[in-house]
């Protein structure tokens, strides 16, 4: 795991360069997108990239990690439609080619299987974008979450309801329920790009890459995964015991050694 602590404005750029380098050494890449604060800032630089540098989307596929169960297609808030809002809709990827957990389908007992072989059929994930939550969640894996587990329905926390609370017009409009993929599922992507930012992070910064492993904290578990960058600014990485040596391991990282 490599943690890498800068200011909060230089992340989403770091985020984009692993990115881009990926569209631009594979025609046929496959991106797995998150939604949440955290990627924002890295889709918009992403979209400048399009626009300004020519950056091309054309020949990638993309999966979301996750999806509201019940959120009829089209609603604003789906994470479909967030994604198409933030990122897809802005650059040259067909819309086809963006995949999503059918959260508003008739038979939701299956939806999960079917993903992870859809995303196992396309080759998987290259490089996979995460935010963690406030509790240690990463996707919808809420703490108890088996460190095994696959896409499946998961119930939330009333603290992640009332963490998304801010995106709808009430609590009483977030769904209890969402379309996740698994822990097991998110670590067989290449290459895991995780953002943190705000002090209201640290704690579960500290126990996912200082903890234990433990279902406690369910982000805990990508320490075990052989390629993951962790991009913090500060105040994300103000509990961590070893800042001072992540700051110095990223100051004298060779000049050939990408994230």
């Amino acid at each position: 795991m490599e943690v890498v602590i800068r200011p909060a404005d230089e992340l989403a750029v770091l985020a984009a360069d692993a990115v881009a380098r990926q569209l631009r050494e594979c025609d046929d890449t496959v991106l797995g997108l998150a939604t949440g604060s955290s990627p924002l800032p890295v889709y918009a630089e992403l979209v400048r990239r399009h626009r300004v540098e020519g950056l091309s989307f054309a020949g990638a596929r993309a999966f979301l990690l996750d999806e509201y169960v019940g959120l009829p297609a089209g609603h604003p808030e789906s994470y479909r439609e967030v994604i198409r809002r933030e990122l897809t809709d802005l650059v040259d990827i067909p819309d086809h080619r963006v995949h999503g957990p059918d959260g508003h389908g008739a038979d939701i007992a299956t939806a999960g299987v079917r993903y992870d072989a859809a995303i196992r059929a396309a080759g998987g994930v290259d490089v996979q974008l995460l935010g963690i939550g406030t509790d240690g969640h990463v996707a919808f894996n809420e703490p108890g979450s088996s460190l095994a587990s696959r896409t499946r329905v998961k119930t939330l926390t009333e603290q992640t309801r009332q963490d998304n609370a801010r995106f709808f017009d009430s609590i009483d409009d977030v769904p209890h329920h969402v379309l996740t993929q698994g822990l097991g599922t998110i670590l067989e992507a290449r290459h895991l790009v995780l953002l943190a930012t705000g002090e209201h992070k640290a704690d579960a910064v500290a126990a996912m890459v200082e903890g234990p492993v433990s279902a406690f904290c369910p982000a805990s578990v990508l320490q075990t995964h052989p390629h993951v960058t962790v991009l913090l600014d500060d105040a994300a990485a103000s509990g961590l015991r070893l800042g001072d040596y992540y700051r110095h391991a990223y100051a004298h990282k060779p000049g050939w050694q990408s994230l």
